[in-house]
C-alpha cells in the first residue's frame, strides 16, 4: 500500500468550532464539581470567600462559588484525641499498634523533688467552635499539643516522684484537664477538653526495679493494713456485742433477785400484820398453808385419835397397803 492512501483531510474550521465548545464543556463540568460540597454528618463547613469569612454551613449537599470560596470541613460532633509519649497506629488486619520511639522527649519529664519519670498521656477533646478554631489561634492542633505538654509539665513539676508514680496520678489528670481548659478559654481556640487519661507513667529504665520494689512494698502494706482493719471490724464489734450481752444479762439477773427479795419481804411483812392483828387466826392459816404443802408429798397418810390406846389397827396397815391399787 502507498502512504497516500493513509492521508486525512482534517477541515480547520471544524477542528477550531467544536473544540472550543469541548473545551466551554470541560470548564462548566469542573465548575459544577467545584460548586458541590459534601460535608458530613459529624462535620461542620466553613466557607472563606476571597480570605474572609463568609458563613458556616451544616451537614448535607451545599453550593459554593467555584475560585472565588474556599470550604473547611470541621469535625465539630465528633471527639479527637492527641497522645504523648507513645503513638497509637492501625495495622492492615485492624489492630492498634503501640510505638514508643522517638516520643521519648515528649513524656520524660522532672518532678517537683528532681527526679526523673516518663509520663505517657492522651488529650481528649472536641472542637465547639469552628470559627474559634480556624481564625483565633494559627494551628489551632499544634497549639493545643504544645499546651497540653506545658500543663502537663507544669502540674508533675510540682508533685513528688511518688505521688506521680502511685497515689496522685487521678489527682494529676484531673489538674491538668481543668489547667488545659483555661488556657483553651483564654486563647479562645474553640475547643473543650472531654478528658485527660495518664496512659502509663513509669520511672526511667535504670531505677525501674528499684521503683517497682517499692511499689510492690507499699501495696503490700496497703494490703496488711486493710486486713488489719476488716479483721478489727470483724472482732470488735463482736467483742461489744457479747460485752454487752453479759452486762444486760447480769442486770436481769440482779433485777430478778431484787424484785424477788422485795416481794419475799412485802409478803413477810404483810404475813407479820396480819398475826400482829390475830395472832391466833394466822397461826392457825400458816399451819393450814404449811401442811397444804407438805402432805401431797407423803405417800401414806394416818390419821389416829390421840386417844386411842389400841394398837391392832395398826397391825394390818402393810397388808392395806398392798391391796391398795
Amino acid at each position: 500500500m502507498s502512504e497516500k492512501q493513509f492521508e486525512i483531510n482534517i477541515d480547520p474550521d471544524w477542528v477550531k468550532k467544536y473544540l472550543s465548545k469541548i473545551i466551554l464543556g470541560l470548564v462548566v463540568v469542573i465548575m459544577v464539581f467545584s460548586a458541590i460540597k459534601t460535608v458530613g454528618p459529624e462535620e461542620e463547613g466553613v466557607v472563606i470567600q476571597l480570605g474572609e469569612y463568609n458563613r458556616t454551613v451544616s451537614p448535607g449537599l451545599n453550593f459554593i462559588i467555584p475560585f472565588v470560596e474556599t470550604m473547611y470541613k470541621i469535625p465539630v460532633q465528633r471527639q479527637l484525641k492527641l497522645e504523648f509519649g507513645f503513638r497509637s497506629t492501625s495495622s492492615s488486619n485492624g489492630q492498634s499498634q503501640y510505638v514508643k520511639s522517638g516520643y521519648i522527649d515528649e513524656s520524660m519529664m522532672l518532678t517537683g523533688d528532681l527526679n526523673l519519670t516518663d509520663v505517657e498521656w492522651v488529650v481528649q477533646y472536641r472542637i465547639v467552635d469552628s470559627y474559634k478554631y480556624l481564625f483565633k489561634v494559627r494551628n489551632a492542633e499544634k497549639t493545643l499539643n504544645d499546651m497540653s505538654e506545658s500543663a502537663m509539665r507544669k502540674i508533675v513539676g510540682d508533685r513528688t516522684v511518688n505521688e506521680v508514680l502511685t497515689v496522685g496520678r487521678q489527682e494529676i489528670a484531673t489538674s491538668v484537664e481543668v489547667l488545659l481548659q483555661e488556657m483553651c478559654d483564654e486563647y479562645e481556640n474553640g475547643i473543650r477538653v472531654d478528658q485527660v487519661v495518664l496512659q502509663d507513667v513509669n520511672p526511667p529504665e535504670p531505677v525501674k526495679p528499684s521503683f517497682n520494689a517499692v511499689n510492690e512494698a507499699q501495696q503490700e502494706r496497703e494490703t496488711l493494713i486493710n486486713q488489719a482493719e476488716a479483721d478489727y471490724n470483724r472482732i470488735i464489734p463482736r467483742a461489744r456485742g457479747e460485752a454487752e450481752e453479759t452486762i444486760q444479762l447480769a442486770e436481769a439477773y440482779a433485777l430478778t433477785r431484787v424484785n424477788g427479795a422485795r416481794g419475799e419481804a412485802e409478803r413477810f411483812n404483810s404475813i407479820f400484820n396480819a398475826y400482829i392483828k390475830s395472832p391466833e387466826v394466822t397461826k392457825q392459816r400458816i399451819y393450814l398453808e404449811t401442811l397444804e404443802k407438805v402432805l401431797p408429798k407423803i405417800g401414806n397418810k394416818i390419821i389416829t385419835d390421840e386417844k386411842g390406846s389400841n394398837v391392832l389397827p395398826l397391825l394390818n396397815l402393810n397388808k392395806a397397803a398392798a391391796t391398795t391399787p
